[in-house]
């Protein structure tokens, strides 16, 4: 009551929403695997997702083929959607977030039914999350990560050293047998003794 009261000069100034706002939900697309299970689950029947069935050839020979689903289409309508989030939430993925963004105001109501390509610019304007407490503990998936990443550096590192074991030992000159022995000169000739045969004129 004692403080004045400060008008948003909007549109002009952006108004300064909390990070949690619910706007409008943006897609990530790479992360969706058309389970379906944003669609089931939501209470307005609000999304529509398309999708068809492709054939992956083996990885390796003699493998199996496999078969994956391709999303071909995903579609909110925001006239019938009441912002309950629960497609975000149940989402195992992590292919859906809230955005902050809220002008999107159409003049025909059949325009409030976005695609994923206006889904996906939205995701752009995700905010990032917060950071974590200091005392929390580790997500599990950042330790797996962790634990891949560590491994794999030691067994570069192992396989680094084993290289340069290898070249320090092609560098080093050949080793001398053991059995070898250092040059040794030839036996002097012994001295020759002069003949003990009696000369002549001698008895």
């Amino acid at each position: 009551m004692t403080r004045k009261t400060v008008t948003e000069q909007y549109p002009d100034t952006q108004p300064d929403l909390p990070p949690r706002t619910r706007g409008v939900i943006g897609l990530f697309e790479e992360n969706c695997t058309v389970c379906m299970l944003c669609a089931r689950e939501c209470p307005d029947w609000c999304i529509y997702i398309d999708s068809h069935k492709e054939t992956v050839p083996a990885a390796a020979p003699g493998g199996r083929e496999r078969s994956r689903n391709v999303l071909d289409r995903f579609a909110i309508d925001f006239s019938l959607c009441m912002y309950c989030g629960i497609c975000i939430e149940v989402c195992p993925f992590d292919a859906l977030f809230w955005s902050p963004e809220f002008e999107y105001a159409e003049t025909d109501i059949r325009d409030l039914t976005h695609e994923r390509d206006k889904l996906r610019e939205w995701m752009w304007t995700v905010p990032a999350p917060p950071a974590l407490d200091p005392g929390a503990e580790e997500p599990k998936e950042v330790a797996a990560a962790r634990k891949s990443a560590d491994k794999l550096a030691a067994q570069q590192e192992a396989e680094a050293a084993q290289q340069e074991a290898a070249r320090a030992e092609s560098a080093e000159p050949p080793a001398r047998p053991s059995d070898a022995r250092p040059f040794e000169q030839p036996p002097a000739e012994p001295p020759v003794q002069p003949s003990a045969e009696p000369r002549e004129g001698e008895s």
